[in-house]
C-alpha cells in the first residue's frame, strides 16, 4: 500500500521534475534530484513494515483501529502532496498539506508507540524526512513568489 502511494506520486513528479521543478529557485540545502527516489523508497518500506506491525495486532482493538486510522490519514495526505506540489505547481497549498502530514505523523507515532515501540521507531526517519521536505517546500515557495 505504501509503495503504491509512492508510485502514484511518481505519475505527477516524473514530468514536472525536468521542466517546472528544474526552473524553480531552490535553497542551498536542496539535495540533488536523484536522492529523492531512493530515500522515498526506503521510507515507504519502513512505514509499510511499521503499519504491518500494528495491523497484525488485530483490528478488533479500538487502540489498533484508532492507530490505523491516523496512519491512513497521514498516508492520504502524503498521497495528495505530490499532485498538489508537482501536478498543480502549488507550493503554498503543498506546504499546508505537509504541515498536516507532520501533525498526523506525530499522532501516528504516539499511537503506534502505545501498541508496538518498534513500529513507532520505524516512523522516525519518515518524520525527519517530511520535516526536511516541509522546510524545502516552504523555501521553494518563498524563493519563487
Amino acid at each position: 500500500m505504501c509503495l503504491l502511494v509512492g508510485g502514484f506520486g511518481t505519475i505527477f513528479s516524473i514530468s514536472s521534475i525536468p521542466t517546472w521543478y528544474t526552473s524553480l529557485h531552490k535553497p542551498f540545502f536542496n539535495p540533488p534530484n536523484w536522492i529523492f527516489g531512493p530515500v522515498w523508497t526506503i521510507l515507504y518500506v519502513l512505514i509499510g513494515i511499521s503499519f504491518y506491525l500494528i495491523w497484525k495486532k488485530g483490528i478488533k482493538s479500538i487502540k489498533v483501529r484508532s492507530a490505523i486510522n491516523l496512519f491512513v490519514i497521514q498516508l492520504g495526505l502524503n498521497a495528495i502532496w505530490t499532485p498538489v506540489f508537482f501536478g498543480m505547481h502549488n507550493p503554498p497549498w503543498a506546504f499546508v498539506i505537509i504541515l498536516l502530514m507532520i501533525y498526523f505523523s506525530v499522532l501516528t507515532i504516539i499511537s503506534f508507540k502505545k501498541i508496538n515501540k518498534l513500529a513507532a521507531y520505524l516512523l522516525y526517519p519518515y518524520l525527519i524526512w517530511i520535516i526536511f521536505a516541509a522546510a524545502l517546500n516552504f523555501s521553494i515557495w518563498l524563493l519563487n513568489k
